[in-house]
């Protein structure tokens, strides 16, 4: 991309002016905005459209669950190692993060899940899941291509990039903690943001959903035992049954938001199991439940953790009953807020407005749900937005985790472009501004 270079060396003109004579933003306005076009119509190409396809569909056909991704992974490197992109792995497991640049900050992050779920898919179509059980029925089989696809259009510019783009292919994002072990191995200790997506089947193609903030809420996995004494249900009086205690546990658990907590601050806990008892006159010994508890703060969230326990508990006392509560932490650890940084916000909706106009930048609403992104954004500075697919013409479009989910590939390109796009633009702005000002940067990564 011929504009790449000439920008380059107008930076280097520019820095050794005595005055500058552009602001940062007009040379936004007159070079930047066609970095994303550009890259659009690149990512558009039959040739590159194709390859992706053929990627996002043989990863379709072999789903992987959190940390077994060996496959998927041995897919990336494959063709990191076509591209001659250098790579470390493994990295929490399954993990793949590749490097495109100079090896030199500033570092720049994209990110793609690639894990899959543990259901069967419903969807007749040639490339259905050859795996009983497992589907990628979220979206992560087009991350992976997406992220390929960039790191494709990237290499290509290598030269002209003034930094360094990692390229984090992560394992177990649903429910696995991936992302807090990818942190842990120390390799991304130096990145200065990262970016990352989610294909929706809720808006259409060519949109693009974000906002500044808190965008979704904090999560943590909680399972609890209620013993008691079982018997034979034509004598209660001779048992101390477990299932009558759990019951009152549940419609105290619900209290906590009802009753507790500030209306304006949103939570939730909910009981999703409920195990206990085989047969219909014989009380159980114990019953065992478990759920998920969500809030929009660390306080909120701390607070809830606590009354959990003290309401399993203490209920349970009041049914005679003993009881113990679980986090299992180890295995599902609590997941912070998302929360995207308001300069790369306003980063991010330059780029996605100049490549697909303002009109297509819609305003995401916060949700409860929950995304391991968030390890990395409370981290350092992320930004974590929603790519549409949803073209009528094709259909209806399940949303995720559904077994009839679906992928419109017609929204790959945009995808790319905008991983493309949201990179380099960061690494040219934060040369441009090096450019005016002397400031400190931390070694090589």
């Amino acid at each position: 991309m011929d504009f790449l270079k000439w920008f380059l060396a107008f930076i280097t003109l520019y820095t050794f002016l005595a005055t500058p004579i552009l602001s940062v933003s007009l040379l936004n306005k007159e070079v930047l905005a066609n970095i994303s076009v550009n890259f659009l119509n690149s990512a558009k190409s039959s040739e590159l459209f194709d390859w992706m396809v053929k990627i996002r569909r043989t990863i379709h056909e072999n789903p992987e669950l959190g940390f077994e991704e060996f496959e998927t992974s041995k897919i990336i490197r494959n063709e990191l190692d076509k591209m001659g992109i250098s790579y470390k792995y493994p990295v929490a497991v399954t993990g793949v993060v590749g490097f495109i640049g100079t090896g030199k900050p500033p570092f720049v992050a994209l990110r793609a899940d690639m894990d899959a779920l543990p259901i069967q898919e419903e969807v007749e179509w040639e490339h259905k899941s050859k795996i009983p059980g497992k589907m990628h029925s979220c979206g992560h089989d087009a991350h992976v291509a997406m992220l390929l696809g960039a790191a494709k259009i990237l290499q290509e510019q290598r030269s002209d990039l003034q930094g360094t783009v990692l390229l984090v292919f992560q394992p177990a994002e649903e429910g696995g903690g991936g992302a807090k072990r990818m942190l842990e191995s120390g390799i991304l200790d130096n990145v200065d943001a990262i970016f990352g997506l989610h294909i929706s089947a809720i808006n259409p193609i060519g949109t693009v959903t974000a906002s500044s903030g808190p965008i979704m809420a904090s999560s943590g996995f909680f399972e609890a035992v209620i013993k008691g004494k079982g018997g034979h249900a034509a004598i209660p009086q001779h048992t101390i049954d477990p299932i009558v205690a759990t019951s009152n546990i549940i419609v105290s658990l619900q209290l906590l938001v009802s009753r507790e907590a500030d209306p304006l601050d949103s939570q939730v806990v909910t009981v999703a199991k409920f195990k206990g008892g085989g047969a219909f006159n014989v009380i159980p010994d114990s019953v065992t439940i478990g759920g998920t508890f969500r809030a929009f703060s660390k306080k909120s969230f701390t607070q809830l953790k606590q009354r959990i326990v003290e309401v399993i508990t203490r209920q349970a006392a009041v049914q005679r009953c003993n009881a113990t509560v679980d986090f299992d932490t180890k295995n599902r650890p609590f997941y912070p807020v998302t929360v995207n940084n308001k300069a790369l916000h306003d980063h991010f909706r330059y780029v996605a407005g100049q490549m697909l106009g303002t009109d297509k930048i819609i305003e995401k609403k916060p949700t409860m749900g929950t995304e391991d992104f968030s390890f990395f954004a409370d981290a350092f500075p992320g930004y974590f937005y929603l790519l549409g697919m949803v073209d009528e013409t094709k259909g209806v479009f399940e949303s995720g985790h559904s077994p009839f989910y679906r992928v419109n590939e017609d929204a790959l390109p945009y995808g790319v472009a905008l991983h493309a796009s949201l990179a380099t633009t960061y690494l040219l702005e934060h040369q441009l501004k090096s450019a005016t000002r002397g400031q400190n940067v931390h070694d090589e990564l």
